[in-house]
């Protein structure tokens, strides 16, 4: 029998190492995945002087990581949509609140989780690919869909148009690129920015145009290119998004309403000045729909057959960049250097 091996951290500055763990048992509503694929996010690579701030609930020893892709070696009582053999992808709420759990951190080779943060994966896609979605997808989601957010209408495969816009400012990131393919698929209008090697992949997820975050007239040219259609909603990702957004939306007509991913001190100071705009600016926790009926409308009712149908996509394109539970700290480093456009992922056997 195979036994469960962790990447630890065993506080928040200490150094990653890799030992033995527990084999997982599911409970109501749990599943237990055999990982084949897990993808690094920033939250991952952060120094030990920023964990404190970001997770100061954060129980030590920690497993880390949030992507996982795998198969369900063990269902728990109630588990109604898996069985013992299928392919998924999952959100692992290891460093979540009201999880706080090593045993659903992603980065082991046995991992608990909750099942409804779990999709199938289709028989045509590469479980390498579908690591690349969980955290950037409930992070987008939540930034679109929940009521403290912008609290748009969810997706669906058939979406009604509706003739408002939502602006996503950093649409080539990971994140980024989730927020583009779910306001298609609740039925706005998209435009977004990224760099111009980028613009080709925001359009082939069904962005309407793309800006050049570079070019200091970019928010103008947004303004006009939203016209009179009103702005449903904007999502601000990246250094210095949410002062340019917020001059977009101060030049347009719609909801008022921006999300910011990554939130800064700064961006809790522009907020309050913005809110005597009559301006909402809200900080997005990727984690929120893991409690809320978010991730049900997303894992459950929407994505199992977008993937199945094709008609959303596992973006931006990953990169494998190492094999092994013990290739997930270089991974980690690597993305501490940077990365565009592309989502780093690891194999394991």
């Amino acid at each position: 029998m195979v036994e469960n091996e962790a990447v630890w951290l065993r506080s928040p500055v200490g150094r990653l190492r890799i030992g033995p763990a527990p084999m997982p048992t599911p409970g109501p509503g749990e599943i237990v995945v055999r990982v084949r694929a897990v993808a690094v996010n920033p939250v991952d690579a952060m120094s030990g002087l920023a964990r404190p701030f970001v997770t100061p609930w954060l129980r030590y020893p920690a497993v880390l990581g949030s992507d996982v892709a795998g198969e369900v070696v063990a269902v728990g009582p109630d588990v109604r949509r898996f069985a013992v053999g299928a392919r998924v992808l999952g959100s692992a709420a290891g460093q979540e609140r009201h999880r706080n759990a090593a045993a659903e951190g992603a980065f082991q080779r046995f991992v608990l989780l909750q099942e409804r943060n779990c999709a199938p994966v289709p028989a045509s896609m590469p479980l390498e690919d579908a690591a690349v979605l969980p955290l950037a997808l409930t992070t987008a989601a939540a930034g679109l869909y929940e009521p403290d957010q912008l609290g748009l209408a969810g997706p669906s495969l058939d979406p009604e148009p509706r003739r408002a816009v939502v602006l996503v400012w950093g649409a080539s990131t990971s994140v980024g690129c989730n927020a583009v393919q779910l306001a298609r698929a609740s039925g706005y209008d998209v435009l977004g920015t990224a760099s111009d090697r980028n613009h080709d992949l925001v359009r082939g997820l069904g962005a309407e145009q793309v800006f050049d975050y570079h070019d200091p007239d970019a928010e103008r040219r947004i303004t006009d290119a939203i016209g009179d259609r009103p702005l449903a909603g904007t999502i601000a990702i990246g250094a210095g998004s949410l002062t340019r957004t917020l001059r977009v939306v101060r030049a347009t007509a719609g909801s008022r309403r921006l999300a910011s991913a990554y939130p800064t001190p700064a961006t809790r100071l522009r907020a309050r000045s913005a809110r005597r705009e009559g301006i909402t600016v809200s900080a997005i926790w990727g984690g929120t729909p893991l409690v809320s009926q978010v991730g049900p409308l997303v894992y459950e009712a929407f994505l199992p057959q977008a993937l199945a149908t094709g008609r959303y996509v596992a973006a931006p394109e990953r990169e494998v960049v190492g094999h092994g539970i013990a290739a997930v700290p270089e991974a980690l480093a690597r993305l501490r250097r940077g990365v565009s456009a592309r989502k780093l992922v690891v194999t394991l056997d």
